[in-house]
């Protein structure tokens, strides 16, 4: 059964229904295991500011905050920004975290930053993704990078991406269709990481499923 209202009007609305209707955490608090291992090289030393595009409850953030960045977390569901801010104060990392509550098809933080990430950056409605993520090259110091993971395919079982939503049509590129989507200047931009990533996981009906995840990192000269 899917976890959203396919009758949502709008980004918030879809989103925070998603998160209030679960009464615990949605996720696991952990870090995305595909972010820790492509950040792994990189320190905070260009601007000492990060930028987590859909941070959810937070999990990357408190990661990249412990490593000593500065962390701006940005989701459009006052839920899940609530939870993220908890997690930050119980992991001693408050100070070093904020969070704000932007819908990214209307508006975007101010600033540049350092890293700029976005993990599992997908919706079935209202999010232009790829704009977004130009959008997101744009907050990129010189210096800094930009990192990109997201689903390249879903286990079988689950459908397509979409399922319920009318008109739903959501891609899911590969590393390389999302850099030509991206078009970004390759005089002004170095291809850092790019991979595909396969795992498997066990789904809600207990059946084992695999997904296949791409990562995209670019480092801006």
């Amino acid at each position: 059964m899917s976890r959203f209202d396919p009758t949502a009007r709008d980004a918030e609305e879809l989103w925070e229904g998603m998160y209030s209707g679960h009464g615990g955490h949605v996720w696991t608090g952990r870090p995305n295991a595909a972010l820790v291992d492509a950040v792994a090289d990189l320190t905070p030393d260009v601007t000492g500011t990060a930028l987590d595009l859909g941070c959810g409850e937070g999990g990357d953030v408190l990661f990249l905050a412990a490593r000593g960045w500065r962390v701006t977390g940005v989701d459009v569901a006052g839920t899940a920004l609530e939870r993220a801010r908890a997690h930050a104060e119980e992991a001693g990392v408050a100070d070093r975290t904020r969070f704000e509550r932007h819908d990214l098809g209307i508006s975007f933080p101010a600033g540049t930053f350092g890293l700029v990430t976005a993990s599992f950056l997908h919706s079935y409605a209202f999010l232009d993704r790829a704009a977004v993520l130009r959008r997101a090259a744009e907050a990129v110091a010189p210096g800094g990078s930009l990192l990109v993971v997201g689903h390249v395919s879903r286990p079988e079982q689950l459908g397509p991406l979409g399922g319920d939503f009318p008109g739903a049509d959501v891609a899911l590129p590969d590393p390389d269709e999302l850099l030509a989507t991206l078009a970004l200047p390759a005089q002004e931009w170095t291809v850092a990481r790019k991979a595909l990533l396969e795992r498997t996981t066990t789904l809600e009906d207990g059946s084992e499923g695999v997904w296949r995840d791409g990562v995209l990192r670019l480092d801006r000269r």
